[in-house]
């Protein structure tokens, strides 16, 4: 399955042309080493400004030329990180077990992983996932879910999948 995919960088910085974008080329090499079939259709840069970002999501998810839409930035504690707000504003509903799992398997590493406001979600036919602006980070929590990518997508595009074979331990009795 090919996979379209939309990175977009959230940063004052880099927006402002202070900083190198570092997170959203580390989103696609993630993608890639991941194995997936994906084909970058843009890469956007953005402030942390939450109209901005509601709306960008609304554009390229109404499109219907992105299958998967990547943010990298704004999803901390601090006062201006507020893409998870604007997305979630975005959004028709959210997957709450892709952040989940993110959290959990970068957090075993990193416990200020847990303060990583993640936030997964569908609107029409685009799975938008947000992810931490440090490089490593982002990049963890995109293999930390990769697997469960394609799978995912050709539900939302409507298909009927097989299952795959992931599960770990014995089989329930």
């Amino acid at each position: 399955m090919s996979i379209r995919v939309s990175i977009v960088t959230v940063s004052d910085g880099v927006a402002a042309g202070q900083r190198e974008d570092l997170g959203g080329p580390a989103c696609e090499r993630a993608l890639a080493e991941a194995g997936l079939d994906i084909k970058i259709v843009s890469r956007d840069v953005l402030p942390d400004e939450r109209r901005e970002i509601k709306a960008l999501v609304e554009a390229k998810a109404d499109s219907g030329d992105v299958d998967l839409l990547v943010f990298t930035g704004g999803t901390g504690v601090a006062p201006r990180d507020r893409t998870p707000d604007a997305v979630r504003a975005a959004i028709e509903f959210e997957v709450p077990g892709l952040a989940e799992k993110m959290r959990a398997e970068t957090g075993a590493q990193l416990p200020v992983a847990y303060l990583s406001r993640q936030v997964v979600g569908v609107r029409g036919a685009t799975l938008i996932v947000t992810l931490p602006g440090s490089p490593r980070g982002a990049s963890d929590c995109l293999r930390a879910i990769a697997d469960l990518l394609p799978h995912a997508i050709a539900l939302i595009r409507g298909e009927r999948p097989e299952h795959p074979a992931t599960r770990k331990g014995p089989a329930p009795r």
